[in-house]
């Protein structure tokens, strides 16, 4: 066999193998999900009627947050202090409540909610 078809055959099996690569990798999908997190414009869940329930024994603390999201979520966690405590929430299709501890009303500055399905 001569110099020249030796490396015509590995010309061959490289352009076969990045093929057969390249297929493989145009298999994997990513399905279409919700997800977004921050204050710029994200792609993601849309937090509407937004609801401060005060304290009973004392109205000077949160004592729990609820709102609804456009799309049903499996863990949902919000933040009213910037750089504080994260709080979990309970989900009910598109109704969240998330129940709050430690959160002055004049503390509160911020309503960051992270969620994902």
């Amino acid at each position: 066999m001569t110099k020249k078809m030796r490396v015509a055959y590995a010309v061959v099996f490289a352009l076969i193998l990045a093929a057969l690569t390249f297929a493989y990798a145009a298999a994997n999908t990513v399905p279409v999900t919700y997800a977004g997190d921050g204050s710029s414009i994200t792609s993601g869940y849309t937090v509407s009627n937004v609801h401060y329930v005060l304290d009973t024994t004392n109205p000077a603390n949160i004592s729990q947050v609820t709102f609804s999201l456009d799309a049903p979520a499996n863990d949902v966690r919000i933040q009213l202090v910037n750089g504080g405590a994260w709080f979990s929430c309970s989900t009910a299709g598109t109704s969240v409540t998330c129940n709050v501890s430690g959160v002055t009303v004049l503390a509160a500055n911020t309503l960051r909610v992270v969620a994902v399905q």
